[in-house]
């Protein structure tokens, strides 16, 4: 493609030059009897093409003569317009037209250098807008870049020719035409590598080991010996873990037999929550089936005959399991009624917090259940959620923009999350929220008690 100059091809006849002539003609014309009167018609063009007719210098032309005009684009250009003494011109934005002479004129043909953007992207998403392949676009055309990802998948970043993206971390965003480029929208697979317990964080490194920081008075940060971990997830003072050979492991308090999980086999998402009065850790099978152990003072781990269930969410006394039809089970203590959930329908994701539950709709509004006294549900005007997250009694949103909302208790900061932006995962601890943006880097406000807020130095590898 060619490179948008800032000269002209061609000199421009002046005004006056111009003056001259008609001038000289006017002059030619005294004491030879009544002539027709002639003007002139100055011809020019910009870099990126040339006017073949009439041609371009000056011409003269009698009153009322109407001029054939044709202009022509190079390769890699294309016509824009007619500037100049256009008021007689049939149509200014046509290659080719007319020009009647009733005085003398002086006109440009403008031609506009043409770039080619060619979009690609890895797998776990597409680019939605403008779609993939190349595209055409005049120089300094401002083009619109929405990237889409995959279920289980993020948007990470553009790469390539991004000198001129907005925010190649932001999957909607724009690119200035200044030149041909070629960019590439790249996502990543994500699978919930950090979690929040009570007072504890952790997160799961690429390489299967585990790193946690915050209280460890129980054991439960005692992580640094696991091998070959593919998903966690922290209680209030224990913590687990899921081997890729679907099998379990657990640290930290076991006062209710909730690390007792040595034995289950054929796992693929693991729940943990309880305070330290009551704990429990729940389990779920590939064939949804689901498994429990722990404190049962309640029956909150009474899901040995669930089936059809593909998300299990751990709360305080009670356990909430979405199942494949969009519906929504739950048992464990009814009061204050977190476990009435039997009417949701159209579910994607379920949240159980401590006197409460709430529900991610597939057109991304949210439901609740449960005590409200802090506002901890107050989600009914909640739109465009992506995914929902709650522990103790404050509930957190993130929108598919990037952004996050919370409500509830806040006397810790908890809720302080209005300023978060490129979110892509969120997760509440007891008296603390994570979030990991999408340059993977993690952010975390609340109580910071026990330093489990510490991660301005971790990053997804």
């Amino acid at each position: 493609m060619k490179t948008l100059l800032s000269s002209r091809k061609c000199h421009y006849i002046s005004r006056a030059g111009i003056l001259l002539i008609v001038v000289a003609l006017t002059a030619g014309m005294v004491g030879c009897g009544p002539s027709p009167v002639e003007y002139a018609l100055a011809i020019a063009s910009t870099e990126g093409g040339s006017v073949t007719n009439p041609g371009e210098a000056m011409f003269t032309y009698e009153e009322g003569t109407v001029v054939n005009l044709v202009a022509e684009a190079e390769e890699g250009y294309h016509f824009a317009n007619w500037t100049g003494d256009v008021d007689t011109i049939a149509d200014v934005n046509t290659v080719i037209t007319t020009i009647t002479m009733n005085g003398s004129y002086f006109i440009t043909a403008n031609f506009v250098a043409v770039y080619d953007l060619t979009i690609s992207s890895t797998i776990g998403g597409l680019v939605t807008v403008p779609g993939e392949g190349t595209f055409a676009y005049d120089a300094n055309t401002v083009v619109s870049l929405n990237a889409t990802p995959d279920t289980d998948c993020q948007f990470a970043e553009w790469t390539g020719d991004v000198g001129t993206v907005e925010d190649m971390y932001a999957a909607s965003t724009t690119i200035t035409m200044n030149d041909d480029y070629s960019i590439t929208a790249n996502f990543w697979e994500y699978t919930p590598m950090v979690t929040a317990g009570g007072v504890h964080t952790v997160r799961l490194k690429s390489n299967g080991r585990v790193v946690a920081v915050g209280d460890h008075g129980q054991g439960q940060c005692d992580v640094g010996g696991w091998m070959d971990i593919t998903q966690v997830a922290a209680g209030y003072l224990h913590t687990v873990g899921i081997k890729n050979d679907s099998t379990v492991v657990a640290v930290g308090n076991n006062e209710w037999g909730q690390c007792d999980v040595n034995s289950w086999t054929d796992i693929i998402q693991v729940t943990a929550c309880g305070y330290a009065d009551a704990s429990h850790t729940v389990g779920l099978k590939p064939d949804g089936t689901v498994v429990a152990t722990g404190n049962n003072d309640y029956g909150q781990c009474d899901v040995n005959g669930w089936t059809n269930i593909t998300q299990v969410s751990a709360g305080y006394t009670h356990t909430v399991g979405l199942k494949a039809d969009g519906t929504v089970i739950a048992v464990g203590d009814i009061t204050y009624g977190r476990c009435e959930v039997d009417d949701w329908t159209q579910i994607v994701q379920v949240a159980a917090g401590r006197y409460h539950t709430v529900g991610l709709k597939s057109d991304g509004t949210v439901v609740d259940a449960g005590w409200n006294i802090y506002g901890q549900c107050d989600v009914d005007s909640w739109t465009d959620i992506i995914q929902v997250t709650t522990y103790h009694e404050h509930t957190v949103g993130l929108k598919s923009d990037g952004t996050v909302l919370a409500v509830g208790t806040n006397l810790n900061g908890q809720c302080d999350v209005g300023d978060w932006v490129n979110i892509v995962y969120i997760v509440a601890g007891g008296y603390h929220t994570v979030g990991v943006k999408n340059d993977r880097t993690i952010i975390a406000v609340g109580r910071d008690s026990s330093d489990q807020c510490d991660v301005e130095d971790w990053m997804l590898d």
